[in-house]
């Protein structure tokens, strides 16, 4: 693949819509000032615990460094986090609503602290270490947040949990909370569906070398890896992981697969949304009172639509927009800027017009034509055949589909996918059968993730299916240069 003079690729790059490549981590003007809001990434697959169950994951709160002291990670009691599942396929995700809302107390005697958290089991007078969500194990945990899980149906609604749900608070460290591993896992609980849920804070599993893309596509080599690079799931070719040692806030449910559909082949659409009520005054206590109906800030179905598809102009609104009403955005598809910008950048030629295929995959159900009518909406949705068999963890390819790996994205998506070489690859026009090289970031696992049930390339093995976060005392970024990662250049 022929390179042109960096001055020439910047020039034409410069007048291009802006774009991310990140899977969802600030990716809209607007969102980007409201992270308790903001969606990072979302999951959808077989359970590989249970194949009986099927997982959905939303994360928010994006590139949490651990040690942000004093003030940690929350989940925000005004916004509403929805898991929307379409079971019909008409385009429409309002089938089965998982609704999520948080509950947050700050509790005696951290009221007069200048800390939240606090607890040490050799100093007399404070509390002892953090290693329960309830009861005695769990005075050092100052600042709590509880929550309810609601499926909503049309009109019908219940309430899903069997008692009090307590997020996992944030990975503080050893001291305070010595048993990190038992503290989250106490945060898994059943719910009267025959599924379980878990909120709480997680390690980023989503890796990328963000720095490289957005210092105008300057990669560490040039992105394309060779036969053997691409087969290795265990190594990063010549990219750093930029989300190394960095944590997200983290809701997963699992439920039955019979609790969704009563069809065993069935092709399920979901997708993930934040929403805040409408309405925000203050009160003559100088409180902040919230009211109205809810109203969409961000959504999430597909990886990389927003950052890779949608120009910038118009990344609020698709935020705020129903995925069945995708059409209004359809020249971002047909007509796909990061392909001209790929093309600017390495003088390429791949096609940029009438690129119906990316309609096909990111907006259709599987036999659906590529076309927007109203008996047939364009929709965003990750799409999910229940049909097919979950991939063990030690069996995952990263590349999925285009390494034989049927259980992974664009079936749904699981946490370890490389979204963004395969995302790279379609937009440049793989599913049009043109040759097109093995393109990437050079980032080919989680080279960050640590503790136990673990692959060696960073598969969290049981739910939440996600590793433990990084402890703000002992975090450790695995930056350029250093030890494990690429050089800088």
């Amino acid at each position: 693949m022929k390179m042109i003079p960096k001055l020439l690729a910047v020039s034409v790059v410069a007048a291009l819509p802006a774009l991310s490549f990140s899977a969802s981590h600030r990716e809209a003007p607007a969102i980007a000032f409201d992270p308790a809001a903001d969606i990072t990434d979302v999951y959808a697959f077989r359970s590989w615990e249970d194949p009986s169950k099927l997982v959905f994951i939303m994360n928010v709160l994006p590139g949490q460094e651990p040690s942000a002291a004093p003030n940690y990670y929350n989940f925000d009691d005004p916004v509403a986090y929805d898991i929307n599942l379409d079971t019909n396929k008409d385009g429409k995700a309002d089938d089965i609503v998982y609704r999520i809302q948080f509950k947050t107390e700050l509790r005696a005697p951290f009221i007069n602290l200048p800390i939240a958290y606090g607890g040490v089991d050799t100093v007399p007078g404070l509390p002892p270490a953090i290693r329960g969500l309830d009861g005695a194990d769990s005075v050092g945990l100052g600042l709590r947040q509880t929550y309810t899980v609601t499926e909503i149906k049309g009109t019908q609604s219940r309430e899903l949990s069997t008692g009090k749900l307590v997020a996992a608070p944030s990975n503080i460290g050893p001291r305070t909370m010595p048993d990190y591993q038992d503290l989250s896992e106490q945060g898994i609980y059943p719910l009267v569906n025959g599924g379980r849920v878990f909120a709480g804070q997680r390690d980023e599993a989503f890796y990328i070398d963000l720095g490289a893309f957005f210092d105008t596509l300057n990669f560490r080599a040039p992105p394309i890896l060779t036969a053997d690079q691409d087969a290795n799931d265990f190594a990063n070719p010549f990219g750093n992981d930029m989300f190394s040692g960095f944590n997200v806030n983290s809701i997963a449910i699992e439920v039955p697969i019979s609790e969704v559909t009563s069809d065993a082949n069935a092709v399920i659409g979901m997708y993930a949304s934040t929403s805040r009520p409408r309405y925000k005054t203050i009160n003559k206590l100088g409180q902040t009172v919230y009211s109205g109906a809810f109203v969409q800030v961000a959504r999430m179905g597909n990886p990389l639509v927003n950052e890779l598809i949608i120009g910038t102009g118009k990344k609020d609104l698709w935020n705020a927009t129903e995925p069945e009403k995708e059409a209004q955005f359809l020249d971002f598809y047909l007509n796909p800027r990061p392909t001209s910008l790929i093309n600017a950048a390495f003088g390429t030629n791949f096609p940029t017009t009438g690129r119906t295929d990316l309609v096909a995959a990111l907006l259709k159900y599987p036999g659906q034509p590529a076309k927007c009518t109203r008996a047939s909406l364009c929709s965003d949705l990750l799409r999910l055949n229940v049909s097919v068999p979950p991939t063990a963890p030690a069996a995952q390819k990263r590349l999925t589909v285009l390494a034989g790996d049927k259980a992974g994205f664009p079936n749904g998506r699981r946490p370890n996918d490389d979204v963004t070489d395969i995302a790279l690859r379609v937009v440049s026009g793989a599913l049009l059968g043109i040759p097109v090289p093995n393109l990437g970031d050079g980032v080919n696992f989680n080279i960050g993730a640590n503790g136990i049930n673990l692959t060696k390339n960073g598969i969290y093995k049981v739910f939440p299916f996600l590793p433990k976060p990084h402890d703000g005392r002992n975090r450790r970024h695995i930056d350029c240069n250093e030890p494990g990662a690429k050089p800088c250049n």
